[in-house]
């Protein structure tokens, strides 16, 4: 017989927020891979937890995964932790529970705590559909890339940035989407949870000369779906038979149409390349 996998959700700040099951799982198995063993302690000593922790976490996470999947064959019951939330969500866990379901090892959720969730719930956006996109990208090129994917439809989507780069991403989103409805949640479930609300414009005032640390949860509304771009391309390109310089048609187009300007100048560069 071999043994299971648990993934196990921890809380994600108050230590209250942890499911009596979680608690005698953790107890229980012989094992618990933790991605950050300090947080696991903290966790362990508040709850009488005395069960054996190793290490997982992302620059180990191939290495010791093969380890805990030999250990689990041998018929060892182990336990996936991450830092604090659910395991694979934006977290390691995705080559250990991959590699346990290819050996046929049961893999068995523990569910709980998730920032993700937790932060949807109060936002008060719709949710009758919504994306996780996961972390923004660093590179500002790569930001803007990111963001215009997000462009045509009405939907809310999530994402996670961290403090010290919030600011620019809100100051992307308002260029590339618009200047759209907006939460930022921090410290959730903490003794200083916040959530920032309002338009993007108003969420970055909100922000401004803040000393923020640590990641944030961040959800917006995307507007209505755009023009369709040949409808676009046309009026770009009656436009500039008139003379117009390329800087004042993109700039017409995105206030008739209501569309960020990065998106118009895309279409605008393909129109005036096709007119060559």
């Amino acid at each position: 017989m071999t043994g299971t996998l648990y993934v196990v959700s921890t809380p994600i700040g108050n230590l209250e927020d942890i499911t009596l099951r979680a608690i005698r799982v953790l107890k229980e198995v012989e094992l618990v891979a933790a991605e950050d063993t300090r947080s696991a302690r903290k966790l362990f000593s508040r709850y009488d937890i005395t069960t054996p922790v190793t290490s997982y976490f992302e620059h180990n996470e191939e290495e010791k995964a093969a380890k805990l999947v030999t250990r689990l064959l041998g018929g060892g019951d182990v336990a996936l932790i991450s830092e604090a939330g659910t395991p694979g969500v934006s977290d390691p866990g995705y080559r250990l529970i991959r590699l346990a379901l290819e050996n046929s090892i049961p893999v068995v959720p523990v569910p709980g705590p998730s920032a993700l969730i937790a932060a949807l719930s109060v936002a008060g956006l719709p949710l009758d559909e919504f994306t996780f996109k996961g972390f923004v990208p660093s590179g500002r090129r790569a930001r803007e890339k990111f963001f215009l994917d997000l462009l045509g439809t009405e939907h809310t989507f999530i994402v996670f940035e961290t403090a010290r780069r919030i600011r620019e991403t809100i100051e992307v989103i308002i260029e590339v989407l618009g200047d759209l409805e907006m939460v930022v949640a921090r410290e959730v479930t903490k003794l200083y949870e916040e959530f920032i609300r309002g338009m993007a414009s108003e969420v970055a005032r909100g922000l401004s000369g803040r000393t923020l640390k640590g990641e944030l949860t961040v959800l917006f509304r995307t507007g209505k779906k755009a023009p369709e771009a040949k409808d676009l391309a046309k009026e770009i390109e009656d436009l500039l038979a008139t003379g117009l310089q390329l800087k004042e048609v993109v700039k017409a187009m995105a206030r008739e149409f209501s569309v960020p300007r990065s998106e118009v100048y895309k279409v605008a560069l393909k129109v005036k390349e096709r007119l060559r």
